[in-house]
């Protein structure tokens, strides 16, 4: 009997640390989400002026990031009320080598690069270094990831909050986020390997919160942008002779394309998936070549992979293992055997 009873008390006592375990689990899951959120809302609502350094192969990219809204009221007729109207201003800026410049003003984005006339499209945020999803509501990667609140640490001088972005299969790599505690503004990231091993980081070496814009965002208010080029014929999707038959949970096509390459002039076909935080771009085109056995790069967590088949060069893109991107490689099949006019 006084064996039993001890048993029970043990039995109780493991039940009642897997509750108290499960619960703690979720309240860091919760912390991690109002982190996130709170990252959103300020990337969106802040005047905030930062530098930062992409870090990858041993080398460092300098890029400066700058944000602000602009308040202005007015009204229509004297005696009616005031409206207010927002104007949300941003600069990214790549430091290094020719210039490579991203300007917005709300949903207008511009490039300045040096292979190109300078253009702009339609889009609500800058495509760059730092993920998109972070400027939107993070929930959406929820059925691929674990969010993690790990604790307090210090990056660049200030308090930080670090939280770890937790894949929940093989297929992903981890990502590692500090945030600034003061402004919930992002201070490092990192990619992670599933063993732990760093691929790429993004440091920041200066942010600046003020009350009010810069005085470059203010002379981007008064330029007038590049004209907005249509780009809704090439965003819809492309039926190609080909498929990819398999990716990891979650990712959805987001688009598909035939357009010829800048510089050789080469017609490729081309899909995109996405599982919110992570691209991966499949690409198609002839080759001089009957075969090639697998070839692969790494650019810091970017990972390029190609074969030749039949003189078809089949290539994947993204931040993802190698096995994942052979596996997504060796999936791709071919509906006829002229593919590509």
């Amino acid at each position: 009997m006084k064996s039993f009873s001890s048993f029970s008390r043990c039995v109780t006592s493991f039940v009642v640390s897997l509750l108290i375990s499960f619960s703690a689990i979720s309240a860091d899951a919760e912390i991690a989400k109002e982190s996130f959120k709170q990252l959103s809302q300020s990337l969106r609502q802040l005047n905030f002026n930062t530098s930062f350094v992409v870090v990858k192969n041993n080398q460092a990219e300098p890029y400066h990031w700058l944000h602000g809204i602009i308040e202005q009221s007015s009204a229509e007729h004297e005696n009616e009320p005031t409206t207010t109207q927002s104007t949300e201003l941003e600069v990214l800026a790549l430091l290094n080598g020719p210039r490579r410049d991203i300007l917005r003003i709300n949903d207008t984005v511009s490039y300045i690069e040096p292979e190109y006339a300078p253009y702009s499209i339609k889009a609500e945020q800058i495509v760059g270094p730092i993920p998109t999803v972070f400027g939107q509501d993070v929930s959406v990667l929820e059925n691929n990831y674990h969010f993690v609140s790990v604790g307090k640490n210090r990056v660049l001088g200030r308090a930080a909050q670090l939280i770890r972005i937790v894949p929940k299969d093989a297929h992903r790599f981890g990502y590692w986020v500090w945030l600034d505690q003061k402004s919930s503004l992002l201070l490092k990231l990192a990619v992670i390997t599933n063993t732990g091993k760093l691929l790429e980081q993004i440091q920041f070496t200066h942010i600046e919160v003020t009350d009010t814009i810069s005085e470059n965002l203010k002379q981007l208010q008064a330029t007038e942008l590049p004209k907005v080029i249509d780009v809704s014929a090439q965003e819809q999707n492309t039926h190609l002779s080909w498929q990819v038959n398999w990716l990891p949970d979650g990712f959805t096509p987001i688009k598909s394309d035939r357009h010829r390459m800048d510089i050789s002039k080469q017609t490729v076909e081309f899909m995109l998936f996405n599982d919110g935080l992570v691209d991966i771009s499949v690409y198609v085109n002839p080759s001089k070549e009957k075969q090639r056995a697998v070839e692969f790069a790494n650019d810091g967590a970017t990972l390029v992979m190609n074969q030749v088949l039949n003189n078809i060069e089949v290539s994947v893109v993204g931040k993802i293992p190698s096995e994942t991107a052979n596996k997504i490689l060796n999936s791709v099949s071919f509906t006829r055997q002229a593919i590509i006019p």
